[in-house]
């Protein structure tokens, strides 16, 4: 019994895509193809610039991402300031036919006056290939298509003003001096995706 226990989890943790990428991983899922909200296709490889791509998994419910989602619009200038693009991607595959389906994404995006691409992930397969676990996480592709910092945003979703270490910032700007950063990986907090 237990021998069967233990082989049905690892089918699971495979099918979820658990590896996650490391720091120095090359960039996957580049030619996916995500549905943006404006209604167009495109792909990680679309939206990468001269210094890099920023992929935020993120959803429209998830407490979590509510807390740090009034700080995307400044993460996005940061992007924009250091040669780097940036995409948040919505992966809730099972809530995308209600709370996290495309209709649902363009209404989050125009109230929270969204200023970059918001993708749906169709079946997750992004995240699968990421193994990202969470929303929101955060993953900095470097210019070769390196993982140069993932995880947290910053040490605080409760209160930008509060905030003492901007994680996610100081990557980007490493990224666009490119410099090397003290800490290129953090724990993701938030909400599971929902495979």
């Amino acid at each position: 019994m237990k021998n069967i226990i233990i082989i049905c989890l690892t089918v699971l943790c495979f099918n979820l895509g658990a590896k996650e990428l490391s720091i120095g991983d090359d960039i996957v899922g580049l030619n996916y193809r995500l549905n943006n909200i404006d209604g167009k296709n495109l792909s990680i490889s679309d939206l990468k610039k001269e210094n890099g791509i920023l992929v935020i998994f993120s959803c429209n419910t998830c407490p979590w991402v509510v807390r740090w989602q009034d700080r995307y619009n400044s993460i996005a200038k940061t992007c924009e300031n250091n040669g780097v693009g940036f995409v948040a991607v919505n992966s809730n595959a099972r809530l995308h036919d209600s709370v996290d389906s495309i209709e649902e994404m363009i209404k989050h995006a125009r109230i929270n006056k969204y200023s970059f691409p918001y993708a749906m992930d169709q079946n997750a397969k992004l995240a699968k290939a990421f193994g990202a676990a969470k929303t929101p996480h955060v993953y900095l592709f470097n210019s070769d298509g390196k993982l140069f910092y993932k995880g947290a945003i910053d040490d605080n979703a409760k209160s930008a003003k509060k905030v003492k270490n901007n994680y996610l910032k100081d990557a980007l700007v490493a990224l666009g001096r490119n410099e090397k950063i003290e800490l290129s990986s953090t724990k993701a907090l938030g909400c599971s995706i929902k495979f």
